[in-house]
């Protein structure tokens, strides 16, 4: 996922954040059709709206929050667009250890990524839309994950959210679009930040409840510190390591709670 957002930052000087999230979107439409080949039932009824629904909120919550870094500290976008699954915890709980959990998870992530409110407003509007959008992912992706084609509607679901976006690719001009190794970027986004983690959301999402899957999703701010330290040698501050001490200790309180049985395999 990490690798798949250095990319797609340095595709910003060539085309504008919401082109290049919607060039994302096509690049996975484009490798889960041709994975995945979904049957005529995936393309009908019911399953064809849960799927569409299921895609255009993932799509609009990659757009808003390319748009969001954009125009804040990345730190201040993760910390707002992380209202989104810490709601999705909170209203899903139901015991006072839950809700604790989910407090502790809010603050490792607020001490995580630093929060500063020095962008622009909207800055700020764009990465509440992304955090609205990661939500009714969470809630949406649970339905589709648990409808026993999870994959396969993911395929449809992006391919309905490209198509429906389309025209924002265009709007840093045709001549950014017809180069070859734009192409080859956006697809490489889609794959790395959208292919492999939302495949692997998918297969969580079956056996795991909502409200413990928004609470593990509060690991990210984590798990992009340790990369940073492997790999960039970013070493944390104080604040950083008590935020990621935080976020274990709750992702550690929650886990132990049970949600509803998973469907059996």
């Amino acid at each position: 996922m990490y690798v798949g957002a250095a990319l797609a930052v340095g595709l910003f000087d060539r085309l504008p954040p919401a082109a290049v999230a919607v060039l994302r979107v096509l690049g996975a439409a484009v490798v889960l059709l041709a994975w995945r080949r979904p049957s005529g039932e995936s393309w009908r009824g019911r399953r064809l709206l849960r799927a569409s629904a299921f895609g255009l909120a993932t799509a609009l919550m990659n757009v808003a929050f390319y748009e969001a870094i954009a125009r804040l500290p990345l730190g201040t976008a993760v910390a707002i667009e992380f209202c989104g699954p810490v709601a999705v915890a909170a209203v899903a709980s139901r015991r006072f250890r839950d809700v604790g959990a989910v407090v502790l998870a809010a603050v490792g992530v607020l001490l995580i990524a630093d929060v500063r409110w020095s962008g622009q407003p909207a800055g700020v509007i764009w990465a509440l839309a992304a955090a609205t959008m990661w939500a009714a992912y969470i809630l949406l992706g649970k339905r589709v994950a648990t409808a026993g084609n999870g994959l396969d509607d993911m395929a449809v679901g992006f391919a309905v959210a490209a198509v429906l976006l389309s025209p924002l690719v265009f709007l840093g001009g045709v001549a950014p679009l017809v180069d070859p190794m734009v192409l080859v970027l956006g697809v490489g986004v889609g794959v790395l930040s959208s292919v492999v983690p939302y495949v692997l959301d998918q297969l969580v999402l079956r056996r795991v409840g909502q409200a413990r899957f928004a609470v593990l999703l509060a690991l990210l701010p984590a798990t992009a510190t340790v990369v940073g330290l492997l790999a960039l040698t970013q070493v944390p501050s104080l604040l950083e390591g008590a935020g990621i001490l935080a976020v274990v200790v709750a992702v550690a309180v929650r886990s132990r709670d049970g949600d509803s049985p998973p469907p059996a395999d």
